[in-house]
């Protein structure tokens, strides 16, 4: 079945129907008076016809008219119109909205429990279709948004493991876009477009936050020695090239293996060293 979509209906300016039908309301008045009776009751109708047709349209809105039950068109000149007196309306926001959605817990990629949110800034595009196509659109873009979330939570690990592999906490902008992706194919049916879509909370579940903060300070760590050992054995190999070239001291294999144990203590230990002064000879 073919869904509906937006399409202009034949309407006035309503302030040229408001005048109209005022001016016909006075005739009424007056030729009532005046027992004109036939004259008072064309004008009376005249005048229910122009008035009962007005309407109004705020900005950013839309209003959905229906006659018998039949979509008419949608009217979305912003003012004071004037339609078939016989259709009915109903108004539709185009203004944009957010929807921020609650904390929900699923797993990751590797099967990980995480809660995660998000905030997706959303609007209406096609009045017909949010009024007609879904029962309640306000409520099919909450839940089918949580869906979406849920559903693109399990397609990336928290945290990357790999290099290049893309993660929830590390690839905010990549995740972004596949949350939009991923809402929009839900929502196009509500007519509904989705401007924006951005995780706003994102976290590893109670039962395993301590286990995953030690695993993460455990990878901090190594990566800092790592990082202080390659100083370190930079630093010494500058040293004693330093000595070979000045000629301070001509050391032999065993002492400059010596001074290089040294040097990696004081330089790669976790706190301050203690000097011993060596008065005597290293044989």
């Amino acid at each position: 079945m073919k869904s509906l979509q937006d399409k202009p209906i034949l309407s006035m300016s309503g302030y040229v129907a408001a005048f109209f039908g005022v001016v016909a309301l006075a005739v009424s008045v007056i030729c009532g008076l005046q027992q004109f009776l036939l004259v008072a009751a064309i004008s009376a109708l005249i005048a229910a016809v122009l008035l009962k047709g007005l309407f109004l349209v705020n900005p950013n809105e839309g209003a959905v008219m229906q006659l018998f039950g039949q979509y008419a068109g949608t009217e979305k000149t912003t003012g004071l119109r004037w339609a078939n007196p016989l259709f009915s309306k109903s108004r539709i926001s185009l203004r944009v909205r957010n929807f921020d959605s609650d904390k929900v817990k699923v797993n990751d990629k590797l099967g990980n429990p995480i809660e995660i949110a998000a905030v997706v800034v959303w609007r209406v595009v096609d009045a017909a279709q949010a009024k007609f196509e879904v029962d309640d659109y306000e409520n099919f873009v909450a839940i089918q948004s949580e869906s979406a979330i849920r559903n693109m939570a399990v397609s990336y690990p928290y945290d990357s493991h790999q290099e290049g592999e893309v993660a929830l906490r590390s690839h905010i902008q990549e995740v972004a876009e596949h949350l939009k992706s991923e809402i929009q194919e839900r929502l196009a049916t509500a007519g509904v477009e989705v401007i924006e879509a951005r995780l706003s909370h994102l976290a590893y579940a109670q039962e395993i936050a301590h286990a995953m903060l030690q695993r993460q300070q455990a990878i901090a760590i190594v990566a800092a020695r790592q990082t202080i050992v390659e100083g370190a054995v930079g630093m010494v190999k500058l040293a004693l090239e330093k000595l070979n070239e000045e000629q301070i001291v001509d050391l032999d294999d065993e002492r400059k293996a010596a001074m290089v144990s040294n040097l990696l203590v004081v330089l790669c230990g976790d706190q301050n060293t203690q000097p011993v002064i060596n008065t005597g000879s290293l044989y």
